[in-house]
């Protein structure tokens, strides 16, 4: 006994030292939000204080100072988002995860985004320069002179800032920039997905199930399965990938949707590049990757003052893609000697970048939605039959053929030898079917192979400038004027300003095609016909735009995505448009209210209205089924309005039948390999809809829709049942629209990710105002809200610091803290903090100094 109670003894003391040491850990994973530290590389000291909003106000002595301490405060709070986002796009991810994310960095590594980025770096202007800098001397001094202990990521995985190099450089911000550009300016997935399908689907059908944008004409007239077919790019058909190898109507096996017992990969390693492989895999798809804006002339507002919303819709994550921040300086100097504007500006940074991407300066705000031009073509290169180093060129007669450029790349691979990569390009750009199994599976790559050409790799790129250069601006009229030198990605910008002007302007670039380019770029090109060649770029003064003239005729101007081309303009932007579902529903509400105020921009904002559910909830209400649950499903139904409400039962079984449905009908014809590689990110709701309208039998059946209709209820109502039990009434959708902000690397790890996702029950889906896309393809949650309201901000011009904003996560990134997750339920209720350049009182007050 004796020797028993001293083991236990033993065991207790053990624990508590074990807690003892958890504890000072994790109290020195924590930032200093006060008192004072010295960072080397600081001019004059720097003023960082924290509101009762957890916004960070930085004041500094010069813009250098204020960028380099901004690059501090992103160490601090962000670190292993900066080093994991690094890694992504230097494509050095299985240096750390292994063989499981080696394609995903593969495929970086021929995009060639570092190589861009140095170019891009050597062209910008000294005071772009000096900006991307200084925000990278700060996070290296963080590294280097801090005593804050590092995360808990980078001690599981065993990482080191940085690497074997510096933790940030200047070129890494470029980069990002690049990055954001790739993750919201991509169509390349759509033309390809269009190349792989013409395989199965007449050109009509093609048409048909990629719909035009409602009320335009389909974009080419080209026979694409006649010109795919006659050139010979398939590979030879297997059992792999033709159609008759699966039944007629593939349906998703109901393990899949199960939510508590989500299939199990065989490591950890595999779990956690599950995330980011299948973002890579699914880049160039631009659908649901959109946002909200509007701004209210004065005379359309209480105040008579404007009024501005914004929110953009991104994929959520945690730590949150935004960082909010205050950044005030005098004017400086650039290196070059020229002056440095001064600085006054808050509103929602980007870590890894310096500067106020979304905001306010003390007289005029803006709000950003995704524009979604076609900036990227694929090209269909040509291999010489004698030289597989060659491919075809423009040239008449006999056929041309040029070397591809290559460069080798090493990548570290964990445990592993290294890999070594042999990069191609054409003239057109980076040849992606080598870095692309989906390329490979499709093509036949002794003949044929993709390269891409993408507005945001060229040299000029200067979208760093511009951004710095809107953080100086005073009026709309100069924030115009800043966004002149944006690139990449075009986004819809809206302004207003104190003086009562309002503005709408496309700001990027955006690609000319020639008048006998008859694919218009909708589908992959014959690289060595130079007609399909790009003709230069619109220019800045002709893109899409609205003065406050033009917008003072209604009193208001909106967007969600939808068409920035006017009605019988004879410009072609491209054709992959968002259906206008949400700026309809924007559209009526704003009528609806003869003076609005910053409250009823709020209800706006939170408005749950599915006009897409509407389109097809009469099906499904009068659809027969004979199943045991589906007297008490339509009784449900009997009543849903099309509000996506998370405390409803309808919702879900809508969601889920609408999803067996789009499975069932475009199943049949594309086969199980097809339709799992496109549907999920693609929704294809629009080509259901005109389907089941039409009661097309080519698609449905002999049988028609309504019997599709059926079939699809009664599996969605088996694996509801299976899943929730056998009371429809009890259902709810907030349950399995979860709203998930998934952290990178663990967010797939079971006992890593209760502590780091964040999650919240929401409402909403791909259609609503209020949105939240769901990813039905997701084996574990294909319910959940995966790309919502990234932030949410509203201004209003009569006063601004009447500004409000929220975001999904919180401020810190580091897992133990408490303002990790704090915003969740304030952004789930649409709820607001204040967004203040002169708060009341401050939290913490920090002092930096050299």
């Amino acid at each position: 006994m004796v020797w028993i109670k001293r083991f236990f003894w033993l065991v207790l003391l053990l624990v508590l030292l074990l807690s003892v040491t958890a504890a000072i850990y994790i109290s020195r994973t924590f930032p200093a939000l006060d008192g004072e530290l010295k960072v080397s590389g600081l001019l004059a000291p720097v003023s960082v204080a924290r509101d009762g909003a957890d916004v960070t106000h930085i004041k500094a002595q010069s813009p250098r100072d204020a960028w380099m301490a901004l690059g501090y405060v992103h160490a601090q709070e962000r670190g292993w988002q900066l080093e994991f986002n690094r890694r992504v796009m230097h494509g050095q991810l299985s240096e750390v995860l292994g063989e499981a994310t080696l394609d995903t960095d593969k495929l970086m590594r021929t995009l060639g985004i570092m190589e861009a980025a140095e170019r891009q770096w050597q062209v910008l202007p000294a005071e772009a320069k000096q900006a991307l800098q200084a925000y990278s001397d700060g996070i290296n001094a963080f590294y280097t002179g801090s005593d804050q202990a590092l995360s808990p990521e980078f001690h599981i995985l065993g990482v080191k800032p940085g690497g074997s190099g510096q933790a940030w450089t200047p070129q890494d911000s470029a980069g990002w920039a690049l990055m954001m550009a790739l993750d919201l300016g991509g169509n390349w997935g759509n033309e390809f997905a269009r190349l792989s399908a013409a395989k199965v689907l007449s050109t009509e059908q093609l048409w048909q199930l990629f719909t035009p944008y409602p009320g335009e004409a389909p974009a080419s007239k080209t026979d694409f399965a006649k010109l795919y077919a006659g050139l010979g790019v398939y590979r030879p058909t297997t059992d792999a990938i033709k159609t008759g190898a699966v039944d007629a109507h593939p349906v998703r096996a109901a393990g899949l949707f199960d939510l508590k017992n989500p299939g199990t990969p065989e490591t950890t390693a595999n779990r956690m590049a599950l995330d980011i492989n299948d973002w890579a895999a699914n880049i160039g798809n631009v659908e649901g990757k959109g946002s909200n804006n509007w701004v209210l002339a004065g005379t359309r507002t209480a105040s008579g003052k404007p009024l501005l919303a914004n929110d953009p819709h991104l994929g959520l994550s945690a730590p949150a893609i935004w960082y909010f921040a205050r950044l005030q300086a005098p004017a400086g100097q650039a290196p070059d000697g020229k002056a440095t504007a001064a600085l006054d500006v808050i509103g929602a940074t980007l870590p890894g970048l310096p500067f106020v991407v979304l905001g306010r300066t003390r007289k005029v705000a803006w709000g950003f939605t995704n524009t979604g031009p076609d900036v990227q073509d694929l090209y269909l290169e040509q291999i010489n039959p004698a030289n597989p180093q060659q491919y075809r060129v423009p040239g008449s007669g006999k056929a041309q053929w040029a070397d591809f450029k290559t460069r080798s790349e090493t990548i570290k691979v964990k445990g592993k030898p290294d890999v070594s990569l042999s990069v191609r390009a054409s003239r057109h750009g980076p040849v992606l079917s080598d870095a692309q199994k989906t390329h490979t599976d499709v093509l036949d790559i002794k003949k044929y192979v993709i390269a891409l050409r993408w507005s945001a790799l060229e040299t000029d790129n200067l979208t760093a400038l511009a951004a710095l250069r809107a953080n100086q601006a005073q009026s709309v009229d100069e924030l115009i004027a800043a966004y002149a030198d944006h690139h990449s990605p075009m986004q819809n910008v809206v302004t207003a300003d104190v003086a009562g002007k309002v503005a709408y302007k496309a700001i990027g670039k955006v690609p000319l095609r020639k008048a006998d380019n008859d694919i218009l770029g909708v589908a992959p090109s014959p690289g060595w016909e130079a007609r399909y060649d790009w003709a230069g770029w619109l220019p800045y003064a002709q893109t899409p735009q609205a003065d406050a003239a033009a917008i003072g005729v209604k009193g208001w101007f909106s967007n969600a995505n939808q068409s920035v081309v006017a009605a019988g303009s004879d410009l072609f932007m491209g054709q992959d448009w968002v259906v206008p579902y949400r700026f309809d529903r924007i559209e009526k509400l704003l009528a609806a209210t003869p003076r609005h105020d910053v409250a009823s921009m709020q209800k706006i904002q939170s408005d749950q209205l599915s006009l897409a559910t509407l389109r097809l909830l009469p099906l499904l209400q009068k659809t027969a089924s004979q199943h045991p649950l589906a007297a008490d499903a339509q009784a449900v139904l009997a009543g849903f309005d099309g509000n996506m409400r998370a405390d409803s039962a309808a919702p879900l079984i809508f969601s889920v039948w609408v999803d067996e449905l789009t499975r069932g009908v475009i199943g049949s014809k594309l086969g199980e390999v097809r339709l799992k590689s496109m549907y999920g990110k693609r929704h294809f709701r629009s080509a259901i809809e005109e389907m089941v309208e039409r009661n097309d039998l080519s698609w449905c059946g002999a049988a028609g829709c309504a019997a599709q209709s059926t079939a699809a209820l009664d599996r969605a109502l088996t694996v509801l049942q299976t899943q929730e039990g056998a009371a429809p009434a009890q259902w709810k959708w907030g349950k399995a629209h979860q709203a998930l902000s998934a952290h990178r690397p663990f967010g797939n790890v079971p006992a890593l990710a209760r502590f780091f996702d964040v999650s919240v029950p929401t409402g909403g889906d791909s259609f609503t105002v209020n949105v939240g896309q769901y990813w039905p393809n997701d084996s574990k949650v294909p319910f959940a809200n995966r790309h919502a309201a990234s932030l949410r901000a509203l201004y209003d011009l009569s006063d601004l610091e009447k500004s409000q904003f929220i975001y999904q996560t919180g401020q810190s990134g580091l897992v133990f803290s408490s303002r990790y997750r704090d915003m969740s339920s304030t952004w789930a209720d649409v709820a607001y903090r204040p967004l203040q350049m002169n708060p009341p009182a401050f939290t913490h007050e920090l002092r930096l100094k050299p």
